[in-house]
């Protein structure tokens, strides 16, 4: 007799089977999350320096612009990463050619 999980797994992978990655696409996105690290990195480093700059001259209407910035940066290059990843995956999805 299966347990409550074991039926519930089983309805689950019925309902949205799980994709099957090859070795390609997992160093594909290890690839890709590792570029956009990168990327936010960078950016918060460039940013963190300009708003420590206008923290220091007083101007708080600037840092309060650049952290919206970084944040939009930050949520924009976030959405991209998993774009790209999502290409990534439907490379296996089943219906795919």
């Amino acid at each position: 007799m299966k347990s409550a999980y074991e039926l519930a797994m089983e309805r689950l992978e019925k309902q949205a089977p799980s994709i099957k990655l090859t070795d390609s696409q997992r160093d594909q996105l290890a690839e890709v999350d590792s570029l956009y690290k990168s990327k936010m990195a960078e950016k918060e480093l460039l940013l963190a320096e300009e708003i420590r700059r206008e923290k220091a001259a007083g101007k708080f209407s600037e840092v309060d612009k650049l952290q919206q910035q970084l944040s939009s940066e930050l949520r924009r290059l976030n959405e991209e990463c998993e774009a790209q990843k999502e290409k990534i995956r439907k490379l296996s999805s089943p219906g795919s050619s």
